[in-house]
């Protein structure tokens, strides 16, 4: 029998039992068009939570040969839907800035090591040219004693070849000068003599050469060069000798090392002769004051500087032990 009663009338557990019933009404409902008709269930049975409803399976008939055949793996795809269009591949522009660099970098390169191979074959020559002077000077013989007075405008030992006019550097001599130079003659062949120097050295670089009459280009290539016109060793004056630094031998390579007091021996025929370092200077090529005679026994040695440029002179004295 239908409970006919206004609300006013009814207790609280009445309309809460009467919300719990419509509530699970309207959730039957709400199933009912979301899934299909439905079983009903007692609205007076306890409430079960909607997250422990269980959906009705699904249809897995067409999933039965999903792994067979050749459509073994085969996505399907609605009829209305249209097939993914492939992007069309465009043409590959060939990237010109790229292509010059690229052949800009093997050309630095190759001109890179070209230089290289130039730099290296220099090196060689003038190392062969080297052990080629100093297998020459090992034979060297001694010759004779100089006498002649010395008439110099340059310092001997220059680096280059003598030119047209016979001069060892690249125009060394003022031109208001050079009638000097080539009014004069070559001197005389010295005559021979037991006191001329026929050997260098210097411990504390390592010189041990021979030592040749004459310092011009050709006798420098077979040692070092005793000026000739200057003293002999142990002789009361200046005796002048000379060498190159970087090529026939690098006899004075080391010379700019010398270092005040240490000792140079100069060997004769007869005996030897120690001096002793007091200066070292360096010089423009024209500055020859210190070839001049001197009154004591004053040891004179020349070479180019520096290592390599040779656009001046070195000059090392040392004066006679008693």
């Amino acid at each position: 029998m239908r409970d006919r009663r206004s609300v006013d009338e009814l207790s609280i557990e009445e309309l809460e039992e009467i919300l719990r019933i419509r509530k699970a009404q309207a959730r039957l409902e709400r199933l009912r068009r979301a899934r299909g008709p439905l079983v009903p269930r007692d609205p007076l049975a306890p409430e079960r939570p909607e997250a422990e409803a269980e959906p009705p399976p699904l249809p897995d008939e067409h999933l039965r040969y999903a792994d067979q055949g050749a459509s073994a793996g085969f996505r399907a795809r609605p009829v209305d839907e249209e097939p993914p269009r492939r992007r069309p591949r465009s043409a590959r522009r060939i990237r010109w800035g790229w292509v010059r660099d690229q052949v800009l970098l093997i050309l630095e390169i190759l001109a890179l090591v070209g230089l290289i191979a130039v730099l290296v074959s220099t090196l060689d020559t003038l190392q062969e040219l080297n052990r080629q002077a100093r297998a020459v000077q090992a034979e060297q013989v001694p010759t004779p004693t100089p006498t002649p007075l010395i008439q110099v405008v340059i310092l001997p030992g220059g680096h280059s070849p003598p030119d047209a006019q016979g001069y060892s550097e690249p125009a060394p001599v003022p031109a208001h000068l050079r009638h000097l130079v080539e009014a004069m003659t070559p001197l005389p062949a010295p005559t021979p003599g037991p006191e001329q120097a026929i050997r260098i050295r210097i411990p504390s670089i390592g010189v041990d050469a021979p030592v040749v009459e004459g310092d011009d280009w050709e006798s420098l290539k077979r040692g070092a060069g005793h000026h000739i016109g200057s003293a002999n060793p142990g002789e009361r004056g200046n005796c002048i000798i000379s060498a190159h630094n970087d090529i026939y031998g690098e006899i004075f390579r080391d010379l700019p090392k010398v270092q005040l007091g240490d000792v140079v021996e100069i060997y004769t025929a007869s005996q030897v002769y120690r001096y002793r370092v007091t200066q070292t200077r360096i010089l423009e090529p024209t500055d020859v004051s210190v070839m001049y005679p001197t009154s004591s026994p004053v040891l004179t040695l020349i070479s180019c500087y520096p290592y390599g440029v040779d656009t001046h002179r070195i000059v090392v004295i040392a004066e006679l032990e008693p």
